[in-house]
């Protein structure tokens, strides 16, 4: 009976070891799992953090690709009114137009490379080339 008594108590120790243990390692585990949903949480606001700063610079630049389109066509209203005055002032004073708006600029004329003449080489003469 003693003998049991003493097998029991070393298994009882035995098991109370591998509980303890198990302990330890679950504990460990929910550690890492809570680091790990932190790290989690931390990226997904730097995503989203990422994402508004992305999204402002893309308003940004249609806002202002909207504002060069508005100052592109005011200034080609401003030159079809300045044109519409030049031809106005020239009728009214009977002058030539400048512009026709068919002008065309005159090809720049290459300048002729000098030719050299291939001399044929005669019998003992040396090429230096």
């Amino acid at each position: 009976m003693k003998k049991e008594l003493e097998d029991t108590q070393v298994a009882l120790e035995a098991s109370h070891k591998v509980i303890t243990g198990m302990t330890e390692i679950g504990l460990n585990m929910s550690r890492k799992i809570e680091r790990m949903k932190f790290k989690k949480q931390k990226v997904r606001a730097n995503h989203e953090e990422c994402h508004q700063k992305f999204q402002a610079r893309i308003h940004a630049a249609e806002d202002s690709m909207q504002a060069q389109h508005l100052l592109i066509e005011a200034l080609v209203d401003e030159k079809d009114s300045v044109l519409q005055t030049i031809h106005g002032l020239q009728e009214a004073n009977n002058a030539p137009a400048p512009f026709d708006g068919d002008w065309e600029e005159e090809p720049e004329e290459e300048p002729e490379e000098d030719e050299i003449e291939d001399i044929p080489l005669g019998e003992g003469e040396i090429d230096d080339e």
